[in-house]
């Protein structure tokens, strides 16, 4: 779809502005500062081996669906990726991409009628602190399905979607977390190198 190549330089420039992402910065925000000492992640005590799957349930149309939910990787980019990324690249300095690949399997309930809302329960953390997600990327990359395209969804079937989040380039450890709304958040650990 046009709209999305499109929207995402404003909706990345949005996210950088209103997350306070960035390398210092005086801003004052809870966004991603790859200087600033790192605050503890929502669930720490139990997280789960990449590609581990938890049950989690999700209000969708017309029902209550049950998933089985697994991030499978993420992939961490290079800092020239993430200037080329953004529409203001000098705010992207310190900070790569990192997507996260999650797949979903339809365990329960009725069939999809509309696009899923079960990726929206997914963030990225960097050594516990939560990246700025960047609106519209995931759908490009390798492996990833875009969940607008998705509009039936029965049960026994899977898809994996992505998220894409800027993190601190000097971080070491990559969080995935996904949660059903209000609740807490189940977590997979991946070590960078």
């Amino acid at each position: 779809m046009p709209y999305r190549k499109t929207a995402l330089p404003v909706a990345v420039l949005a996210v950088l502005l209103t997350a306070g992402c960035g390398a210092g910065g005086d801003d004052g925000g809870d966004g991603v500062d790859a200087k600033s000492p790192a605050k503890a992640s929502p669930s720490q005590d139990a997280s789960l081996a990449p590609g581990e799957s938890a049950t989690g349930k999700v209000a969708e149309d017309p029902g209550t669906v049950t998933y089985a939910i697994a991030a499978q990787k993420v992939d961490v980019g290079t800092e020239a990726e993430a200037r080329k990324a953004v529409s203001e690249p000098e705010k992207a300095k310190g900070l790569v991409l990192a997507t996260a690949h999650v797949t979903y399997t339809h365990r329960g309930g009725p069939a999809l009628t509309d696009s899923p809302e079960v990726g929206d329960g997914t963030t990225v953390f960097a050594d516990g602190r939560r990246g700025a997600i960047l609106i519209g990327a995931a759908e490009d990359a390798q492996g990833c399905e875009d969940p607008y395209d998705v509009e039936s969804w029965k049960e026994g079937e899977r898809h994996t979607f992505c998220e894409t989040y800027l993190i601190p380039a000097n971080s070491r450890n990559v969080e995935v977390h996904w949660a059903e709304e209000d609740g807490e958040p189940y977590v997979w650990k991946f070590a960078r190198s």
